[in-house]
């Protein structure tokens, strides 16, 4: 998809590499870096930190929309004409919030960039494209990994915008890294026609043969389960940290610093255990920590009380389960259709975005105690990833036999 015919083989390869990977951070971008801009959007706008908190969820919700035509669409007309356009969208959306004056404009606009960044999904699209086997696998880790890493920095460089720009500065450096990332994809990616489907009832009836098999559907969801753990967190961490522990956005950035920390180690550990176990072992392995991090949370809040140890300690063990369990789920989901990769890609960002902008207004309505409500979240979604994984071992036994 790449034109290499002046650009030597491993320069094209590091070049889409590096693609892949600012089109991941822009993923988290609108999400994370304004976390510590909550108590300052609360005032500017004259609303609660909980409306502010929904608007996170809100945003979740709205890509989730999104995704579910921009994968397919792109199979039908190709990956850069959409994912120029879907840039494009984002940035509109992202000026409108800057020029909002009411929150309910704010809100708009929000979800007008969250529809423009459905386009980031289609990194996975992407690596299924122009990487085989392990190659997919590992970019894949590294997508994961790096995404963590971006969410762990993004506060820390939120609270470094505050302080410099206000609440507006994260949007000034979205705009500037989107336009970058226009331009690196208009002039890298070039359409490969073969890609495309070729008629439009097709659209529809890829969408039916890939929601009706149950190992496709049960990878993505197991997935996006483990997703919602990570993101109910990421939802509620301003609340508990700075509205309740009275953390400064400097303190508050430093203690999401150590959740980076696990993706680091999370992405080590899911890199060794994909060359020497199995997948549905590895995503044993990743939810059974998510389940561990949810029995530890509510055994250190019931000794301890709410502190910001009683919250990371868990939180660094859960992330550590989701970044080992979210890639190989992925990698297995986009292999069964590689002919429908854009179609694939869609149906996977719409269960992880609806299941985490749903799963964190839940957790956020239990407004009175946000660490039992996360802690039973992990408990319940990972008890339900295992039970899909033992459906789906099953499943792929019962097709061996027939």
């Amino acid at each position: 998809m790449n034109d290499g015919k002046h650009v030597p083989r491993i320069e094209k390869h590091r070049a889409m590499v590096i693609l892949l990977m600012t089109m991941t951070l822009l993923g988290v971008f609108p999400l994370d870096v304004v976390l510590p801009s909550f108590p300052d959007l609360s005032g500017y706008f004259r609303t609660s930190p909980s409306n502010i908190a929904l608007s996170v969820s809100m945003f979740a919700i709205g890509l989730a929309f999104s995704v579910v035509l921009v994968g397919p669409l792109s199979d039908l007309w190709g990956r850069k004409k959409l994912l120029l356009a879907g840039i494009a969208i984002a940035v509109i959306g992202a000026a409108g919030c800057l020029a909002s004056s009411e929150y309910s404009w704010f809100l708009f606009f929000r979800v007008i960039q969250a529809v423009g960044c459905g386009s980031f999904v289609l990194s996975q699209a992407l690596v299924q494209d122009l990487f085989v086997g392990k190659e997919q696998e590992r970019i894949r880790i590294w997508m994961v990994t790096g995404g963590g890493v971006f969410i762990s920095i993004s506060p820390l460089l939120g609270t470094w915008l505050q302080l410099q720009l206000g609440w507006q500065g994260s949007f000034y450096v979205f705009i500037t890294l989107a336009v970058i990332v226009w331009l690196k994809a208009l002039f890298l990616l070039r359409e490969n026609p073969h890609l495309h489907t070729t008629a439009h009832e097709r659209l529809f009836s890829a969408y039916w043969r890939l929601c009706s098999d149950l190992r496709f559907m049960g990878y993505w969801l197991i997935s996006a389960l483990a997703f919602a753990c990570h993101f109910s967190f990421i939802v509620t961490s301003p609340i508990i940290f700075m509205e309740r522990l009275a953390l400064s956005p400097y303190e508050f950035a430093w203690a999401l610093l150590l959740y980076g920390v696990a993706y680091v180690f999370g992405g080590i550990a899911a890199s060794v255990l994909h060359r020497h176990l199995r997948a549905n072992t590895q995503i044993v392995i990743g939810l059974g920590l998510i389940a561990l991090s949810g029995l530890v949370m509510l055994w250190l809040a019931d000794q301890l009380g709410l502190s910001a140890a009683t919250v990371l300690i868990p939180m660094l063990i859960c992330t550590a389960g989701t970044t080992i369990t979210r890639p190989i789920a992925n990698s297995k989901a986009m292999s069964l259709y590689p002919q429908n990769a854009g179609t694939s890609t869609s149906v996977g960002g719409v269960l992880i975005f609806m299941c985490g902008g749903v799963i964190s207004v839940v957790i956020n309505l239990a407004s009175e105690d946000l660490t039992t409500a996360l802690a039973l979240c992990f408990l319940i979604l990972s008890a339900t990833g295992l039970g899909l994984n033992v459906l789906i071992t099953r499943s792929h036994l019962a097709l061996k036999v027939g």
